[in-house]
This record gives C-alpha cells, sequence and structure tokens, in this order.
C-alpha cells in the first residue's frame, strides 16, 4: 500500500501543507493521553515506517528525532488524568488533538489535516481515516511521535515507582499492573473514572 496516496491527492490540488494527527493513551489507567501533528515534506523518506504499534520499541526510538528533525512542522497535545476524569477519554483525546494542531498551526499555515479515526471539528479541512496510522505517512509519523513522548513520561514515572513497572506496561492494564496497584495501592495520575481504578477506590471508601 502507498502511504503516500493521502497526500498525493492534496499535493495534486495544490495543498501543501498537510499535517497527520494520531494519539497515544487512551486504553492506560494512568496518565495523560498524548497526540501529535506532523507535517512532512513532499520528499520525506524513513524505510520501513508504519503505524507505531506496529513497529518495535528500538525501531521507535531511532525514528523519533528524525522525524522531528525532517519534519517541516509538529506539535504535541497532552490532555491529563483529571481532565480526562472530568470530560471522558473521547473528549479529552478530541481536545488533545487540536492542542497538537494548534501548536502546528503557530509554525506554518496549515492547509489540511489526516486524522486517524476520529472526526474533528476545526477551522481547517480534515479527513478522518479508519486505521490512518497504517494509511497515511503522516499519520504514522504522528504516532511514533505521540507514542515515544507518552512512553518517556512512563519510563520517567517507573524511575520513581519502579514497583509498579510503568516502563514495560506503560499504564495499560495488564495483569502485572493491577496485582501492583492491588498491592501498593493507587499514586497521583490514575484515571479515577476507569474500571479497576474506580473499583479500587470504592473498596477503600475514597469514591
Amino acid at each position: 500500500m502507498d502511504l503516500w496516496q493521502y497526500e498525493k491527492e492534496l499535493y495534486a490540488k495544490g495543498i501543501t501543507y498537510i499535517g497527520g494527527v494520531d494519539e497515544v493513551g487512551r486504553g492506560p489507567l494512568i496518565g495523560p493521553v498524548v497526540t501529535s501533528c506532523v507535517v512532512l515534506p513532499p520528499d520525506f523518506v524513513l524505510e520501513g515506517l508504519t503505524d507505531s504499534k506496529k513497529l518495535t520499541e528500538k525501531k521507535r526510538e531511532q525514528f523519533y528525532p528524525y522525524i522531528k528533525e525532517h519534519a517541516l512542522a509538529y506539535g504535541i497535545g497532552i490532555v491529563g488524568p483529571e481532565e480526562i476524569d472530568r470530560i471522558n477519554i473521547y473528549e479529552a483525546t478530541k481536545v488533545a488533538m487540536k492542542m497538537a494542531i494548534s501548536e502546528v498551526q503557530k509554525q506554518i499555515p496549515l492547509e489540511h489535516v489526516l486524522i486517524d479515526a476520529m472526526p474533528l471539528e476545526l477551522d481547517i479541512p480534515s479527513t478522518s481515516i479508519i486505521k490512518g496510522d497504517a494509511k497515511s505517512i503522516s499519520i504514522a509519523a504522528a504516532s511514533v511521535i505521540a507514542k515515544v513522548t507518552r512512553d518517556h513520561m512512563m519510563i520517567e514515572l517507573d524511575q520513581k515507582y519502579p514497583q509498579y513497572g510503568y516502563a514495560s506496561h506503560k499504564g495499560y492494564p495488564t495483569k502485572k499492573h493491577l496485582e501492583a496497584i492491588q498491592k501498593y495501592g493507587l499514586i497521583e495520575g490514575y484515571r479515577k473514572s476507569y474500571g479497576p481504578v474506580k473499583d479500587l477506590l470504592e473498596k477503600e471508601g475514597k469514591l
């Protein structure tokens, strides 16, 4: 599959600045949802770039600085757990995506955005693409930036609280993670509206 197909169609219409937008962190029990918007030059080449979930951690770490260095512009949007609990993860993701897009708009005159799956109301034209991170080079690049940004936050948290294993599960509700919160309790940054966290808080009489 040609990962440039969506971008090429827009280039053919005279549209130059195309942002790819993706998110990571809708499923974890702790930490923020992180989004990225990336605008690539038409001659961008990065062999093997695809949806970040299909790449190894080593590959993502290699691709991350390369994308940042060669992109025409990129932006990152971060919405924390308190806001996720307040407005729900779907709405929080949209807010974070708009933040990332806004960051790019401060750098270049963004003309169109390609978004992974989620429709957004914006002041510029946009296209929502199901599984876009595996179909658009720009969205794939954004998925890497968002994923590595969030992973680094989880690794940092792991250094402070190694008993929870954040470096390995990145906050997702794995067996090891659920066992850790049962044993050690909840630290700051957990999403109180998420099932396993909510259950534990109710059990402790904190909800």
